[in-house]
């Protein structure tokens, strides 16, 4: 009996299940709906708030989030293997430790958005929008696009919309920091990194320092390498990009040699040194830029900069000690083309030669020979001229290694026959005084070791040296800034070695940081002024003359002018075409610390024949003839369309996101 009533209990509850299963609503096939069949889909479970369960963003001030996110990604797997996700997990190596974890934690406010009461809340437009105007540089500097799921109109949302930030445990941690370090008292001081820079880096510390001091500091760009690099040019001054009258005007040129780059890192460390103690209020620093605007351009040569750092490490072999000094000693030296720098530009100084044997030469604003731009001008070259013509330099230095010597003007020697030779400018007291400045400022440069380096024999005993005594070679860049322009420049040799250890560039920095900022600070020695007509307007292309001296200078778009001079008494002539010239005699105080001012009022007279014509000396065509047949640009776009061929790069860093699932990031890549 008992085995009965089991059996009839097990019947009617199989009964029971078959009817639960037949009264269910059938699940739908693809073909169900063809067959005209009843079926019904089940109802979808609504999504519900659950962990933040992804490394990356286990510290954001939430803990919760929802799938779908803000870009549609279903589930955290396939948010994870996404390429935004990829980004985040290395953005702080890629932008250096800049702007991280800002850029991580914003990104991960989209990839696992913050879920309250089942419901996502989205991040809000404010913060995004700060973030990217304190970090968009840092993208720039690595030619990175700004990710577009940071995209602060179509991710984020307005304060009135209900939205949270992001940061706030970042703030909240930044606050207790920096409340512990104000508990600690501390001088305030310039913080430098004393280490190399790739060519994106390198821009991205120009631009970081410009965004930290936007009041006296702007970058531009005056023009690309062969490889397409941007030759990017840092500016101090109170009034950034802006000339102002009686304001003189200086440059630092650096790496023009790539193989050659300490002078790179110093005007590196030079921007970042001027910009911080300026803001910690160092009264030196702050009357240098407030009356001074200057010019820093670190490398010339990016091209060779990069052959010649991969050469460096491909070669850091302790026990090859011989092939680390051949490699840098040779190769990066020239641009993309191998074409030397310094022996690029026009030879002017062979034409100032030709000259001598007139009367009434001049050594001053020879115009360039039409002949030079049917040889092959390197596009550095070239847009270093465009940069030099474009603005009224006074001072000039560029940098290079190899030796510890201060070269001057100039460098082909006078004579074909002779290669060290002594050969001065009409400006050879005042070269020597330039010169003078930077050696005895360095920490050891005007020392008593002639041997020096011994790469050239003997330089002399007071770390100055002409530079066709040294040794002769035609196209160099300080010979045409003089012959070609107003401004003077030298050549700083910083050391024999051409590529020195990271661990020796903190010593190069002490070595040399006197030297920079006394160097800046003499572009204010000699005269400056104005020269205006009856009417007290200000004329442009005046002359000023020095009695004794055959090379004058001319004045700016405002009739400003600036005459570095040595101490004595001179004797000045201002002239201009359809003016009368005017005279005075000046005297300059041995200890004069900033230029005499000394203005000419020019009356109107008959124009005067051409000067050129009246001496009989050669004409060469006017001074603004500049590539007239567009020679070069006509060769650039032919090169830049084969190196765009041949090459099809892409950016340095796109070896991370090769491999990452699904389609590749091309929303990362710049478009310029």
């Amino acid at each position: 009996m008992e085995f009965m009533r089991r059996k009839m209990k097990t019947f009617v509850f199989l009964n029971a299940l078959v009817t639960v299963i037949w009264c269910a609503s059938p699940r739908c096939n693809p073909e169900d709906e063809f067959l005209g069949r009843f079926c019904k889909e089940p109802e979808p479970e609504k999504p519900k708030c659950v962990d933040i369960m992804m490394n990356y963003c286990d510290d954001m001030s939430y803990t919760h989030t929802m799938f779908p996110n803000i870009l549609g990604h279903r589930t955290r797997e396939e948010a994870e293997l996404g390429p935004e996700y990829l980004l985040l997990s290395v953005v702080h190596n890629l932008l250096n430790g800049e702007c991280t974890p800002d850029i991580r934690m914003l990104g991960c406010s989209v990839l696992v958005p913050r879920c309250e009461k089942e419901k996502v809340l989205k991040p809000c437009r404010s913060t995004c929008e700060a973030v990217r105007k304190s970090c968009r540089h840092a993208f720039e500097g690595i030619e990175m696009a700004w990710p577009y799921f940071l995209d602060c109109d179509r991710f984020f949302v307005s304060d009135q919309e209900g939205c949270y930030d992001p940061l706030e445990g970042l703030r909240v941690t930044q606050e207790e920091d920096q409340a512990s370090i104000d508990n600690t008292p501390e001088e305030p001081h310039t913080v430098i990194q004393f280490s190399y820079q790739s060519n994106t880096q390198m821009n991205s510390i120009l631009k970081k320092t410009a965004a930290q001091c936007p009041e006296i500091a702007t970058t531009y760009s005056i023009g690309r390498s062969v490889e397409g690099k941007d030759l990017l040019v840092i500016e101090f001054s109170n009034n950034p990009g802006v000339h102002e009258l009686l304001e003189p005007e200086m440059k630092y040129i650096g790496n023009m040699h790539g193989n050659e780059v300490l002078g790179r890192q110093l005007l590196i460390y030079l921007t970042q040194y001027l910009c911080s103690e300026y803001l910690l209020g160092n009264q030196r620093i702050q009357s240098l830029i407030n009356t001074t605007r200057i010019h820093i351009l670190p490398s010339m040569n990016p091209d060779g900069y990069e052959l010649a750092a991969a050469e460096v490490q491909g070669t850091n072999d302790p026990e090859n000690e011989e092939a680390q000094n051949y490699y840098s000693w040779t190769l990066g030296r020239g641009n993309a083309q191998n074409i030397d720098l310094n022996r690029n530009f026009p030879d002017l100084t062979a034409v100032a030669y030709g000259r001598r044997r007139h009367r009434h030469f001049r050594s001053d604003h020879i115009p360039i020979p039409d002949a030079y731009w049917f040889d092959k001008v390197a596009p550095e070259t070239y847009a270093v001229m465009k940069w030099i013509r474009s603005i009224p330099f006074v001072l000039s230095a560029n940098f290079h290694g190899g030796e510890l010597v201060v070269s001057y003007p100039y460098d082909l020697s006078k004579h074909p026959l002779e290669e060290k030779m002594f050969s001065p400018t009409p400006d050879e007291q005042v070269f020597k005084q330039i010169a003078r400045t930077y050696a005895d400022a360095h920490a050891t440069m005007s020392g008593n070791n002639s041997e020096r380096c011994g790469s050239f024999g003997s330089i002399g005993q007071d770390g100055i040296i002409n530079g066709a005594k040294w040794y002769s070679f035609a196209g160099g860049m300080q010979d045409f800034n003089y012959l070609h322009t107003n401004c003077l420049e030298v050549t700083v040799e910083l050391g024999c070695d051409k590529f020195p250890a990271e661990e020796e560039l903190y010593t190069g920095w002490q070595d040399n940081k006197e030297a920079l900022l006394t160097f800046m600070e003499s572009v204010h020695r000699g005269i400056k002024g104005i020269v205006k007509d009856a009417d007290g307007n200000g004329i442009k292309g005046a002359r000023i003359s020095v009695r004794g001296i055959r090379h004058d200078i001319t004045t700016a778009e405002n009739g400003d002018y600036w005459r570095m001079l040595t101490a004595g008494i001179h004797i000045l002539t201002a002239s201009a075409p359809g003016y009368t010239r005017a005279m005075k005699k000046i005297h300059l105080p041995a200890r004069m610390q900033k230029a005499g001012r000394v203005d000419f009022v020019l009356q109107k007279a008959v124009v005067e024949p051409d000067i050129e014509e009246d001496y009989n000396i050669p004409s060469m065509g006017t001074y603004e003839r500049f590539d007239p047949y567009n020679q070069f640009e006509r060769y650039s776009i032919r090169e830049q369309n084969q190196n765009r061929e041949e090459r099809q790069e892409k950016p340095w860093w796109w070896s991370y996101f090769s491999r990452a699932h699904g389609s590749a990031p091309t929303w990362l890549l710049r478009i310029d």
